[in-house]
């Protein structure tokens, strides 16, 4: 069962690494947002992937931690993107 976990933990980070084509190339700063949300959730569920084949439990949180780290970037890009919409008008 460790092997297929590894595995599907090397499946994941490998569509994550094609996600960093678009945060490098996106079209516009919320395209470019959506894949660093992307590369972050792929990123925890690999995280937690490994920590249960290898049955390390500190993974988990770790991937709690980055988990909600992850709404806080969203929450800040949301009320930056308002801020300079509002500084447009």
């Amino acid at each position: 069962m460790a092997n297929f976990l590894l595995g599907a933990a090397g499946l994941v980070l490998a569509m994550v690494a094609l996600g960093l084509v678009r945060i490098l190339h996106g079209p516009s700063e919320a395209d470019r947002i959506m894949a660093a949300q992307l590369l972050g959730t792929g990123g925890i569920a690999a995280l937690l992937l490994l920590s249960e084949a290898t049955g390390v439990p500190a993974g988990v949180d770790i991937a709690l931690v980055l988990a909600l780290l992850a709404a806080f970037v969203s929450v800040a890009f949301v009320k930056s993107a308002a801020r300079s919409a509002a500084n447009r008008t």
